[in-house]
């Protein structure tokens, strides 16, 4: 009886699984409506889109999140590949993988859904750029987009997902159907997302550089050391805190853009400009510190239900943009001391005082300007990068 349970209990542990792994989010859009009028949408109909990401943490399989979140209607996707992208979106040789759905090619995402492919067997590196190519056999009349992308995407006609470069290609804009690239690894791997607006979501970047600051930390990530420390850009331009501006405002998004991600345990929060300038644009009473800091002790305590630690990060200087006001001004010295000595988040980055001009702190500094006051430029976003500590994140 004991060899037989023994001989029993082997042939268990021999045909058990493997060691379980664990999946996180290497790559990151929010998913927004379309703000194009419907008249003038580009025809997808019988179309491949083409769009090039660059993931932050890699692993030993990847899959794809497609959403169909902001659609009213269900969306028919054709075939689906992912490889390995060159420099100007063609696909590497022998790395292109079919993506399926449900062990299928192709799927129908119903209304407001999104949907995960199945594990692909594709070892990627960190840092490593993947062209996904999708075919849309009846278009996509509503697709669920995020605005900004910060790269170059294509769409040609016909199903054109296996070609290595695409033929009669236009280029694209906006993200389209893409919002998410999560690997696979052995040893638990983490992500942290950076939630914000037009600053966070790299507004006046270089396009096809991957200089936007959370692009920037993931490299910084990988040369510490912490290289199953993923980044995910939940940024959204011209988002806010506590009223709609591009996209659900940051409370109403929290837990879908946030808390919903694979493998997140920290959330850097840099967001509340838009908020105070809106309200001068709109001569609406200038919000007061409390409400903004209200908004952040919401987003602290439904972090923390989960296990998930916040970061704030003070707002940067806007003096000279066309909605700084004095009191917008006043405000933000308020809400950026609170986040310096209030000690109620998990810690925070001085990106303000990083950025500002030393000579007049309610400006940028013209060395890190893209012209507009407002919006940092390419050395700003480094400078921004580098003035995270990364012992925050161990």
């Amino acid at each position: 009886m004991r060899s037989l349970i023994s001989a029993t209990l082997l042939l268990a542990l021999a045909s058990a699984p493997a060691q379980a792994q664990s999946w996180s989010r290497s790559w990151m859009a929010a998913p927004l409506v379309s703000r194009t009028a419907p008249e003038k949408r580009p025809d997808l109909s019988d179309r491949t889109l083409r769009q090039v990401v660059r993931i932050s943490t890699g692993g030993n399989r990847i899959r794809l999140r497609l959403s169909n979140e902001m659609s009213t209607r269900p969306l028919l996707l054709g075939a689906v590949h992912v490889a390995l992208a060159g420099a100007n979106g063609e696909t590497l040789p022998g790395t292109d993988r079919v993506v399926t759905f449900n062990q299928a090619q192709g799927a129908t995402i119903p209304a407001r859904a999104p949907l995960l492919s199945d594990p692909i067997a594709m070892p990627v590196k960190p840092l490593a750029r993947l062209a996904i190519s999708i075919h849309l056999p009846q278009g996509a009349p509503d697709a669920t987009v995020h605005s900004y992308s910060a790269a170059t995407g294509w769409t040609a006609p016909g199903d054109q997902t296996a070609a290595t470069s695409l033929t009669d290609a236009t280029t694209l804009g906006p993200r389209v159907i893409i919002t998410g690239v999560e690997v696979e690894n052995r040893n638990p791997a983490r992500t942290i997302v950076t939630l914000g607006d037009s600053i966070t979501d790299g507004v006046r970047a270089t396009p096809d550089s991957d200089r936007r600051w959370p692009d920037l930390l993931a490299e910084r990530l990988q040369r510490g050391g912490m290289t199953l420390t993923g980044v995910a850009n939940a940024g959204i331009s011209a988002n806010r805190l506590l009223s709609e501006g591009d996209g659900y405002n940051a409370l109403a998004r929290f837990d879908s853009d946030v808390l919903a991600v694979p493998g997140v345990s920290h959330v850097v929060i840099l967001e509340g400009v838009n908020d105070l300038g809106a309200a001068a644009r709109d001569q609406q009473p200038m919000l007061p510190p409390a409400a903004i800091i209200g908004a952040y002790r919401q987003m602290i305590a439904r972090a923390h239900d989960r296990g998930v630690k916040v970061i704030l990060a003070t707002i940067l200087p806007y003096k000279g943009a066309g909605y700084w006001s004095a009191a917008g001004e006043a405000s933000r010295v308020a809400i950026n001391d609170w986040i310096r000595t209030s000690g109620e988040a998990d810690g925070y980055v001085d990106l303000a005082q990083a950025i500002a001009d030393p000579a007049d702190p309610a400006r940028m500094a013209k060395a890190y300007d893209v012209g507009d006051a407002l919006h940092p430029n390419d050395a700003g976003f480094r400078v921004m990068a580098d003035a995270i500590d990364l012992s925050l994140f161990r």
